[in-house]
C-alpha cells in the first residue's frame, strides 16, 4: 500500500487530477452442500437434491455480489466451515474432501481428495482432483500463494505446493492421533495453527519455504476446538470450541491467542453462546465475530432447542476481548468471515440457503437485512489470504 499512498501524495502535491477511487476486489468463496438438509435439527438427504456448488463473492462493494457459481464439484457439511480456500490472486480455489451419501446404506461416505477450481477460466470450472490419502476439512493458503495446508482426519496436516493452477502433494506432518479441524497460516507465512478436534488444544507448525514441521508447542483451548482464524496484522488468532454433545444450549468458549511472539499463548477463553461453529477476527485485529448455533441445531424435542442461533461481536482492547452486542442469526448457521475493511460480515445461513450480510456500524453489530440467496445450503467460507 505504501507506493499507492506515495503516488496519491505526489499527485496531490503536483495538482494532478485524480479520478474516483477504485477498490480492489475482495474475493470470498463459499461452498454449498446440496444433498444435506437439516429439518428441526434432524439430518435428512432428500432426493432429488440441488447440486453441491461453489460461489465466488466480491465484498469490495455493498452489498457483496456473486461473481460466479461453479457446479460439478462435491462438498460436505461435516466438519468446520473452513473447508475451502482461495489464492491471493483470486485465480484458484480449493475445496476440501467431500462426502457422498449412500442412499441404500443410509450413511455418508468420506472421500480423500481435494478439488481444484480454476476461477480464471471462462466460465470458472473444476479442473482436477488430488488424492491426499485421508479425509480433510480445514484448508489454508499462505499469502504468497505457494503453499496449501489441509487438516486431515488421520491426525496429519497435508502439505501441498501450489504450482500455477495445479496442486502437488509434498509431505504430511503428524500432529495428532485423531481428527484435525480448522487450520490457518500466520500472515508472515512462518507458522500455522491447527485445531486438535478430538484431543483438545491446538498445535503450532513451523514453516520454512515448503518445509513444514511440528514445533510440539500446544495452545490451550476449550473442548472440541474447531475453526481457526488469524488477524492480518499478525497480533491475534481466534479458535472456536464447539463443546460436547448436548441437548441444551449451554455456553462454550472462543480462545483468544497472542501470536506476536513464540511460543504462542492463549490469553483469554471468551464465554460465547453454545456451539460457535464459526469464528472470525477482523483483518485489523479489532473485532471478533462469532456465529453460534445456540441450540438451533438441536432436535425439536430437546429442551434446549431454539429456532435461531446468535451472531455476537466482541471488541479487542488491551489484549482482551469484551462483548459488544449480539443479534439473532440463522438456523444452525455455519461459517462467518469479515470483509477486507472489517466493516462487513458474511454469515452462512445453511437452512435458509442464504448468505446473510451483517455490518459493524458505529461500533456495534447490525443486521443489514441483505441476504444473498443460494440454490443450496452454504457450509464453508474463506476470504483471500490477507
Amino acid at each position: 500500500m505504501r507506493w499507492i499512498q506515495s503516488g496519491l501524495w505526489f499527485a496531490l502535491c503536483c495538482g494532478i487530477a485524480i479520478g474516483p477511487a477504485v477498490r480492489a476486489a475482495d474475493l470470498i468463496v463459499s461452498a454449498q452442500d446440496g444433498k444435506f438438509v437439516r429439518v428441526e435439527g434432524r439430518a435428512t438427504y432428500p432426493q432429488p437434491a440441488p447440486p453441491d456448488s461453489l460461489v465466488l463473492l466480491d465484498a469490495s462493494q455493498f452489498p457483496p455480489v456473486v461473481k460466479a457459481t461453479v457446479e460439478g464439484l462435491e462438498h460436505t457439511v461435516q466438519g468446520p466451515p473452513q473447508a475451502v480456500a482461495i489464492t491471493p490472486d483470486g485465480k484458484l480455489a480449493v475445496v476440501a474432501a467431500p462426502t457422498r451419501y449412500d442412499y441404500d446404506a443410509k450413511k455418508e461416505v468420506f472421500d480423500t481428495f481435494l478439488q481444484v477450481v480454476d476461477l480464471d477460466a471462462t466460465p470458472p470450472r473444476l479442473t482436477a482432483k488430488v488424492d491426499v490419502g485421508a479425509h480433510t476439512n480445514g484448508l489454508s493458503i499462505n499469502r504468497a500463494g505457494t503453499l496449501l495446508l489441509a487438516a486431515g482426519h488421520d491426525g496429519t496436516v497435508k502439505v501441498l505446493a501450489i504450482e500455477g493452477k495445479s496442486l502437488r502433494l509434498l509431505n504430511q506432518v503428524k500432529v495428532g492421533e485423531r481428527r484435525l479441524s480448522g487450520i490457518s497460516f500466520t500472515p508472515d507465512g512462518k507458522a500455522a495453527i491447527v485445531a486438535l478436534r478430538d484431543e483438545n488444544g491446538a498445535a503450532v507448525l513451523a514453516i520454512d519455504g515448503t518445509t513444514v514441521s511440528d514445533t510440539k508447542e500446544k495452545i490451550a483451548t476449550g473442548v472440541n476446538p474447531y475453526s481457526v482464524d488469524v488477524s492480518s496484522d499478525g497480533r491475534f488468532a481466534v479458535i472456536s470450541n464447539t463443546g460436547i454433545a448436548r441437548t441444551v444450549d449451554d455456553a462454550d468458549v472462543v480462545t483468544l491467542v497472542d501470536v506476536r511472539k513464540r511460543p504462542f499463548r492463549a490469553v483469554q477463553q471468551i464465554s460465547v453462546p453454545a456451539t460457535p461453529e464459526g469464528v472470525a477476527i477482523s483483518p485489523d485485529g479489532r473485532w471478533i465475530a462469532v456465529q453460534a448455533m445456540a441450540g438451533s441445531n438441536l432436535l425439536a424435542g430437546d429442551p434446549g432447542r431454539n429456532k435461531l442461533g446468535k451472531i455476537a461481536l466482541y471488541s479487542i482492547q488491551d489484549n482482551w476481548a469484551t462483548k459488544v452486542n449480539e443479534l439473532p442469526g440463522g438456523e444452525a448457521a455455519q461459517g462467518i468471515v469479515f470483509s477486507q475493511d472489517g466493516k462487513t460480515i458474511l454469515v452462512q445461513f445453511d437452512v435458509e440457503r442464504a448468505i446473510a450480510v451483517y455490518a459493524v456500524r458505529d461500533g456495534k453489530l447490525v443486521d443489514t437485512g441483505e441476504r444473498i440467496k443460494l440454490a443450496a445450503g452454504p457450509v464453508s467460507i474463506r476470504s483471500m489470504p490477507r
